[in-house]
């Protein structure tokens, strides 16, 4: 385990954390966003490296869209940046178009977050977020706890707690890429959801619970990501099994080189974006690659977007006294 200066912002230091796991997986960690900026597994044809991220934080504050970043207050999207609790309304930062999405324009990934204990394969880090924060009602102070596992595995903690009530959503936005190839369309992937929340063209839930079954949307059993269907997905699944149990949510696998990842979460939903929109062709990231359109996936687990106004979705409110616990795992197979 090892702490280094990665740069500097508004004259803070952004610190990266080194960690190695008992199998020999590398992780690297930023204060910046809390952002997983690398992380290499071993595999039967050498080291892989399985996510995308950047090379200064100069790249990362201007061209990252939320690479392996923890996003939040409340990660994905709430229509019209508003809800209401207990009758009172409350106003949030709209950074896109009339919405908020991750939290707002100065969301938990783009802030600097604090080292508050580390071992040799794991490290936390600590965020506070004032009342009023890009309009979020209480005081909350929320962690963050990577762990290195003994078999090629990484277990994610998310926890906060709170002095008012406030709806509470956080999630890991990494980038997936198990090959190393410039897309993931050949990547295959399952998902353990029979239903998704089918969304408005400005991807606010509709409020409707839909099956997958004869759809686009169905990965109830692994296949190609693309291959004949043109299907563009930035969409919420509804995983199977008892919200609150960590519990298998879905296996992307590398049909190049047999590296394969499994997501188990205890939240009851996973966002599964495509990265159509990822286009970057000056930027240089990790290991000289250049990021086009699908470049990388994301797996977010997560409460629902716009649960705060749609009281049949499972709710992300959190209260006072109680804590919010959100744990994820990636176990990687090779």
């Amino acid at each position: 385990m090892s702490i280094e200066r990665f740069g500097s912002l508004n004259g803070q230091d952004v610190l990266q954390v080194s960690l190695t796991g008992p199998d020999g997986m590398e992780m690297k960690v930023l204060t910046w966003g809390a952002v997983v900026r690398d992380l290499v597994v071993p595999s039967a044809a050498g080291r892989q490296r399985v996510v995308l991220g950047l090379n200064s934080v100069e790249d990362y504050v201007a061209h990252s869209p939320y690479f392996g970043a923890i996003v939040g207050r409340h990660a994905n999207r709430i229509g019209g940046a508003c809800f209401t609790l207990n009758g009172e309304t409350h106003r949030l930062d709209a950074n896109e178009s009339r919405n908020q999405l991750h939290g707002g324009s100065m969301g938990f990934g783009t802030r600097l977050w604090s080292i508050i204990d580390h071992t040799d394969t794991s490290v936390t880090l600590s965020l506070v977020s004032e009342d009023g924060d890009m309009g979020y009602p209480g005081r909350l102070v929320a962690t963050c706890t990577y762990t290195l596992l003994p078999s090629c595995g990484l277990r994610i903690m998310l926890e906060a707690t709170c002095d008012r009530p406030t709806p509470v959503n956080l999630t890991t936005h990494g980038y997936f890429n198990l090959d190393g190839s410039a897309d993931i369309s050949s990547h295959g992937l399952m998902i353990a959801g029979d239903y998704i929340t089918p969304t408005r063209p400005d991807l606010i839930p509709t409020g409707e619970i839909t099956a997958v079954a004869g759809t686009d949307y169905d990965f109830t059993a692994p296949r190609p990501i693309h291959g004949a269907r043109h299907t563009l997905y930035d969409t919420n699944f509804v995983l199977r099994g008892p919200y609150g149990e960590l519990r298998h949510g879905a296996t992307l696998s590398s049909l190049k080189n047999g590296v394969s990842m499994e997501l188990w979460t205890t939240e009851p939903g996973v966002q599964f974006y495509d990265g159509h929109l990822l286009d970057m062709p000056t930027v240089e990231g990790l290991g000289g690659a250049r990021y086009g359109r699908h470049g990388g996936l994301c797996l977010e687990p997560q409460r629902f977007p716009d649960s705060p106004n749609k009281a049949h979705f499972p709710s992300s409110l959190l209260m006072p006294g109680q804590v919010s616990r959100q744990v994820s795992e990636l176990r990687f197979a090779r």
